[in-house]
């Protein structure tokens, strides 16, 4: 009976040291995100610019978006936000959404020369954890031909204590509502990558850590 007793003790101990003091809201703030990667346009080129709106709790939502530019002589903005450039300068683009009452914007600052140069698709960060458990290291998002491509380096690591750690892509670091699982954490020091399909570079802002079992986050990290 008192092995049980021990048993039960250790469990909860356990549990508690995994959620730490992270225990918050799913609260995140709203934010509209630029989709299309783009940095230069060829003059008397067009291209089409596409934004994505998160709600308050990170989900995708559709809305009407007012589109803007900061010089109509350098580029023209469509209210479909089809762009085309029209002589050589920068301008700033600007979508802007109604949410809940308020005014939502992002802006790009795009330049206009004499051809379209490609952004590379890539997007870094870093781990941290927010329990009492490790979790450290540098992480590289790129583009793939079916979708992005998750490279973690040297520097990676986390403990292979817990039970069940599972790797999510998500907009809300708080839950792994609307996240997309990734798979069970395998790896636990080092250098190693996760190839995921049918997911776009700006889909989502966070990796994040949590243990499946109890539904309780480890760590994550943002995309830059």
């Amino acid at each position: 009976m008192k092995y049980y007793k021990y048993l039960i003790i250790l469990l909860f101990i356990s549990l508690y040291s995994c959620i730490g003091d992270d225990i918050v809201e799913d609260f995140v703030e709203p934010q509209l995100r630029f989709i299309t990667a783009l940095d230069t346009i060829g003059i008397d080129e067009t291209i089409q610019l596409q934004v994505q709106f998160f709600n308050n709790v990170g989900r995708a939502e559709d809305t009407e978006v007012s589109w803007s530019s900061s010089n109509d002589n350098i580029a023209i903005i469509s209210e479909d936000g089809l762009l085309w450039a029209r002589e050589k300068g920068e301008v700033i683009i600007s979508a802007t959404i109604n949410y809940e009452g308020e005014a939502i914007r992002v802006e790009k600052v795009i330049a206009v020369d004499e051809e379209t140069i490609e952004v590379p698709n890539e997007r870094m960060g870093s781990l941290r954890s927010t329990s009492s458990y490790a979790l450290k290291g540098d992480f590289v998002l790129t583009s793939t031909e079916t979708g992005v491509n998750l490279a973690f380096g040297e520097d990676y690591e986390t403990d292979d204590v817990l039970p069940g750690l599972y790797i999510y892509l998500t907009n809300n670091p708080s839950t792994v509502n609307d996240a997309l699982v990734i798979g069970e954490v395998t790896t636990f020091k080092g250098v190693h990558n996760y190839e995921i399909d049918d997911v776009a570079i700006n889909d989502y802002s966070h990796v994040l850590y949590f243990c499946k079992p109890f539904n309780v986050k480890v760590g994550d990290g943002v995309f830059e």
